[in-house]
């Protein structure tokens, strides 16, 4: 069995961020996100082999991820020779397979038991599988209906109130059978959600849905991204390090050095390679990459710094994303959300 993460995507909604750092490797406390997504496919034995759907920066990933050293997995490398949506780098990256595929969008972060996902898949003899997550607000999304047995009925996009009849969304986790591919059409831009999806419906083929009702969170903006980090902390999500992590207590990396006077208070991070200085004051909420400095009487609360920044003497920071090998002067002030852009340098004094 295979599985393929699509993550072509170039992270518009989290520029500039993502402007040198793909979304795939964005940083979820000391590792790149799709690590996140790769733990959750190796949990099925049978998949022995990832294969990776890229268009943006794909040698920037490569880098980062390898032949799949250390994550359990082969990983292959496919790159789209243009964006294709969905179903075209879908069908592009799947050339040549016949096993069943697991699919992956290359933004949820979730606690999907893909096992189990398979196992209905198969129980159901079906052409495809679509993991739905349920949400609160429905009129905010658009929605997949099923019927009492869980065959996936209609997609209403964004419905009017009086339109309502579930809470189920796509959450962009798939099963789906490669000899259905030969109608998504070749070498062109084609969306899996609006075109594959409903042809299986109009055939009268076997589409069934997988409600999961754990974690589910799309981590595209940066208000999600913030939030991702928060509810791991909160232990709404375990993954990673935050599965066995104490969380009451400030998670602190072996190698990274924290000077006498300085005050760290949970739930916080530090990774390795940073050095918080004396009189610093870190946390709660607060997330310093690999290599992060932060100079003596500076206050970080509320704040994910990316590796390689340096924040300044008395510095104070709640509520910023800041991005890699920032300068933040002296006595600089930001209060409330914002993000910061790689290289990015605030002279002494500045206020926000």
């Amino acid at each position: 069995m295979k599985a393929i993460l699509l993550a072509g995507g170039k992270g518009t909604r989290l520029r500039p961020l993502t402007l040198h750092t793909p979304k795939p490797v964005v940083p979820i406390f000391d590792r790149a996100f799709l690590h996140y997504q790769i733990d959750l496919l190796t949990q099925v034995p049978e998949i022995d082999e990832v294969i990776l759907s890229l268009n943006y920066q794909p040698r920037r990933i490569e880098e980062v991820f390898g032949e799949g050293e250390g994550t359990g997995v082969r990983l292959r490398y496919v790159v789209e020779p243009a964006p294709l949506g969905t179903g075209g780098a879908i069908r592009y990256a799947a050339q040549g397979i016949t096993d069943t595929l697991v699919v992956f969008n290359g933004d949820v972060m979730t606690s999907v038991d893909v096992n189990a996902v398979v196992e209905r898949h198969r129980a159901a003899r079906a052409r495809a599988t679509i993991v739905l997550t349920p949400v609160e607000n429905p009129a905010a999304y658009g929605l997949v209906e099923t019927d009492a047995e869980g065959h996936v009925r209609r997609f209403l996009e964004k419905p009017k109130p009086d339109e309502i009849t579930c809470n189920t969304i796509n959450a962009g986790i798939y099963v789906l059978e490669p000899e259905t591919f030969d109608r998504i059409p070749k070498d062109v831009a084609y969306s899996i959600e609006r075109g594959y999806f409903p042809s299986l419906t109009e055939r009268g083929e076997t589409f069934v849905a997988y409600v999961d009702h754990g974690y589910w969170i799309d981590i595209g903006t940066p208000e999600k991204y913030v939030q991702v980090h928060r509810d791991m902390f909160d232990g709404r999500f375990t993954a990673g390090l935050f599965a066995t992590a104490d969380r009451s207590a400030p998670i602190v990396s072996p190698d990274a050095r924290v000077d006498d006077g300085a005050t760290l208070t949970a739930p916080c991070f530090v990774d390795g390679g940073a050095h918080i200085k004396s009189g610093a004051v870190i946390g709660p909420y607060a997330v310093l990459g690999r290599g992060v400095v932060v100079e003596e009487g500076a206050e970080l609360r509320n704040v994910i710094v990316w590796p390689n920044t340096r924040i300044g003497p008395n510095a104070v920071l709640d509520g910023p994303i800041l991005g890699r090998n920032c300068h933040i002067g002296r006595n600089v002030t930001l209060r409330g959300p914002s993000v910061i852009g790689d290289k990015t340098a605030l002279t002494d004094y500045t206020h926000t």
